[in-house]
């Protein structure tokens, strides 16, 4: 089995996939038929989309925590602390590598490793 897709709601999604582009993901703005214009993302086989919060929705899923490996965590750090991320670890050592955590524009919980080429 592998993780095809992953869909994201929020009430801003350029401010998303802004936040997210940060990472290193790079995003197309594009719509399916009769689905609302949504942003998305391929990490190997995985897609991520960001779209609109669906009808009857007020707010984000703040419950959902995702966590990416990114190649350059330290310049990822850095990047990250000029957008005035919020921070909810320093840089530590786990048993999954070397990692941090951080929250996106609408409160989910992100955890960022170091990408073990």
């Amino acid at each position: 089995m592998e993780l095809r897709l992953l869909v994201v709601r929020t009430t801003d999604i350029a401010r998303l996939a802004d936040f997210y582009s940060l990472l290193g993901l790079t995003f197309d703005y594009h719509k399916h038929d009769k689905s609302p214009y949504h942003y998305s993302a391929s990490i190997g086989k995985t897609i991520l989309e960001i779209y609109p919060l669906a009808k009857g929705q007020t707010e984000a899923d703040k419950d959902l925590r995702l966590g990416f490996a990114v190649n350059d965590l330290a310049a990822t750090i850095q990047l990250l602390k000029t957008k005035q991320t919020e921070f909810l670890s320093e840089p530590m050592h786990t048993d999954y590598g070397f990692m941090t955590i951080v929250k996106d524009p609408d409160g989910r919980k992100i955890e960022l490793y170091e990408n073990q080429l």
